[in-house]
């Protein structure tokens, strides 16, 4: 049985894993064997990548765009082909790489060139989040705010100044507040605490 593994880090809004879902239809996967998952490549309990393993039985196949989509660390990959040896399976990274354990070997080539590509991912991730960071810290030094902006008084929605009176009366509680406002009590007590501050 052929099945797929794809992985973007952030959700569907804000990146597209079709081409990878494409990409494993062109190599024989039915959609329906395709495992799509929305984490972090080095979050090492990913649900839908534990569902995958769970699932596949000796002779299958796991077929990724890449190793950068089944995992970011160099651990977590020699855990999977570990994996991949112990219960048999065939291994498939795009047009790039086959690893073949359905015979339960693995030639120790491969498996090297294997751990090597996964430690170019986790290095990879490492510098792009090293990146990130440096940009952060230089816009800060240049005064720039980075994240959302702290809330002042005057940021407060009307809706929520028209019903704080009663309140403040004791008439209502949070509970109420928050429903005649329309939003979560976290909400609530956060402009609770901006007021009486």
């Amino acid at each position: 049985m052929l099945y797929g593994y794809c992985r973007c880090s952030t959700n569907e809004s804000r990146q597209d894993i079709n081409r990878q879902v494409r990409e494993l239809k062109g190599l024989g996967v039915d959609e329906s064997n395709i495992y799509l998952e929305y984490q972090s490549g080095t979050k090492v309990d990913r649900i839908e990548l534990k569902r995958l393993l769970d699932t596949i039985n000796i002779g299958d196949t796991i077929i990724t765009t890449e190793i950068s989509r089944i995992t970011r660390s160099t651990k977590q990959l020699c855990e999977i082909i570990e994996l991949v040896k112990d219960k048999q399976l065939k291994l498939i990274i795009g047009n790039s790489m086959t690893i073949d354990c359905t015979s339960g070997n693995m030639d120790a080539m491969t498996k090297a060139f294997i751990q090597i590509s996964g430690v170019f991912a986790e290095l990879e991730r490492n510098m792009t989040v090293e990146r990130i960071k440096s940009g952060m810290d230089n816009a800060r030094a240049k005064g720039i705010h980075i994240g959302r902006n702290k809330t002042q008084k005057q940021d407060i929605p009307a809706v929520f100044n028209k019903y704080y009176q009663q309140y403040k009366d004791g008439t209502i509680n949070v509970t109420e507040l928050a429903k005649l406002c329309n939003m979560s009590r976290t909400t609530i007590y956060k402009y609770i605490k901006i007021i009486e501050e």
